[in-house]
């Protein structure tokens, strides 16, 4: 088996070389020839994820969090190159979806622990959407979770120490200036319109960082999204709804609407704000989304937290 490890050595909270050096060795114990790659991130990574594929890889494994797989699905995308992730990122939500342990403080074996189960585990083919032409493994967000990233990327190794707690303060100090999207929506032919505090493409279960569960039924490889609008236009709504988020209490909501859906195209007069997979994208009043089914392999433990996938693991 024949794989490429990539990290960077600047994203996340710890500083992660000699960790990713001791999972390397893992890998390699266990019959991987793997090659350690260090990057900047950002393009960098998309280049170097992309030239694995194009080198039949078996495998790319991303030290990172989020951000750093968000890269690296623009690079595997349609390759027989499967995605792992070893969590050393900031959220490492993908990484929780997984049930994988999460570099901290209090467990500084947790890229040596993920190897062993990735590695136990299976090869699974998932959906991916693509927005504006832009590949996520997770979420598409326009509004008010997008005017969060935007106002909170890039941050310091200093200000990522204590995620939960300053991103729970930054949306609430962000609520009271935030008021409403008035969008014309088509989702997979039908027209609808209002307005909303935050209009979200989730393909996972869990949201905000891991603290909320957005979508309980999510399954990972059945060729549709949850789209998720969240109406309003106040700052009580949006903290209302920020509180039924965190409580699961969004799910019976009459101010929430879900909708299982393939194609979505979101309009309006002036330009919203978007992020992908937690990484904020330039702004636009033409948002188009779709699903590219089955597009991405990923490597995944046994005994996952929930069922994610329908289909049998390659």
């Amino acid at each position: 088996m024949r794989g490429r490890l990539i990290y960077n050595p600047m994203a996340g909270r710890f500083p992660s070389q000699p960790l990713v050096e001791r999972a390397a060795k893992i890998l390699r114990a266990n019959g991987w020839d793997v090659e350690l790659l260090r990057t900047q991130g950002g393009p960098d990574l998309t280049k170097l994820a992309k030239r694995a594929a194009r080198d039949h890889l078996d495998a790319v494994f991303i030290a990172g969090g989020d951000g750093s797989i968000h890269r690296a699905v623009a690079g595997l995308l349609g390759s027989d190159t499967s995605l792992a992730v070893l969590p050393s990122g900031t959220a490492n939500v993908w990484a929780q979806e997984l049930g994988l342990p999460t570099l901290s403080w209090t467990n500084w074996i947790a890229l040596e622990q993920s190897v062993k189960r990735i590695l136990n585990g299976h090869i699974h083919v998932m959906d991916v959407g693509i927005c504006q032409d832009v590949p996520f493994l997770l979420w598409s967000g326009a509004g008010f979770d997008a005017f969060v990233v935007h106002h909170l990327e890039p941050r310091t190794r200093w200000q990522k120490q204590f995620p939960a707690t300053q991103y729970a303060a930054n949306v609430a100090w962000f609520a009271r200036n935030w008021s409403g999207m008035d969008l014309n929506i088509r989702v997979d032919g039908e027209n609808m319109e209002g307005t909303f505090i935050l209009a979200l493409v989730t393909n996972i279960h869990l949201y905000a960082g891991g603290m909320a569960e957005i979508s309980p039924s999510a399954v990972l490889d059945d060729g549709r999204m949850d789209l998720w609008l969240f109406s309003g236009d106040s700052m009580l709504e949006t903290l209302q709804h920020l509180f039924d988020l965190a409580s699961g209490k969004h799910i019976d909501s009459e101010k929430t609407t879900q909708i299982s859906c393939q194609e979505i195209r979101i309009q309006s007069k002036s330009d919203l704000y978007l992020q992908l997979d937690g990484e904020p994208v330039p702004p636009s009043n033409d948002i188009q989304i779709t699903i590219e089914p089955l597009a991405l392999k990923v490597m995944v433990p046994d005994n996952l937290p929930k069922p994610l996938f329908m289909r049998n693991p390659l």
